[in-house]
């Protein structure tokens, strides 16, 4: 399982504001709203680093697979900071690791994992297909020589 990731092992940063309603009835976030915040920390970084709407593109990213270890509960109200890295850049995929943070700790609450495969927009098949220049150039600088097991 390896040890707790900290702040170091992360790359690019976004602070996310809780709601009330992420919390679950036994007052942390419910274990969804994790997946939801992997999602957004990936997405967000694409949209902003390609300058592109993804969604439009003829190559896009589905999600193969997703992951998260919790190592302390976190929630509503404090904002949490997400840091992203990528441990692997293939020819048709990515793997990112998205750290959570919430409150002065250099140890995460949580790290996720999260897979995007590359598909043919334009194929109702979508079989796989080569990830986009503009999105491997928003991605690469996100990998890191320690980043850890891919």
């Amino acid at each position: 399982m390896g040890d707790r990731p900290t702040r170091a092992d992360y790359v690019a940063w976004r602070t996310v504001t809780t709601r009330w309603r992420d919390d679950d009835a036994y007052g942390h976030l419910n274990n969804a709203t994790y997946y939801e915040l992997f999602d957004t920390a990936v997405n967000a970084h694409l949209y902003e680093a390609t300058g592109v709407d993804v969604r439009k593109l003829p190559q896009i990213g589905v999600v193969a697979e997703t992951s998260c270890r919790y190592f302390r509960e976190i929630g509503f109200p404090a904002p949490i900071e997400t840091g992203l890295v990528v441990d692997k850049v293939g020819s048709s995929s990515i793997i990112y690791r998205i750290g959570l943070f919430q409150g002065p700790s250099d140890e995460a609450a949580a790290e996720g994992r999260f897979v995007h495969v590359y598909v043919d927009n334009t194929d109702p098949a979508r079989p796989s297909t080569p990830m986009p220049d503009v999105i491997r150039a928003a991605v690469e600088p996100l990998l890191r020589g320690d980043a850890g097991p891919a």
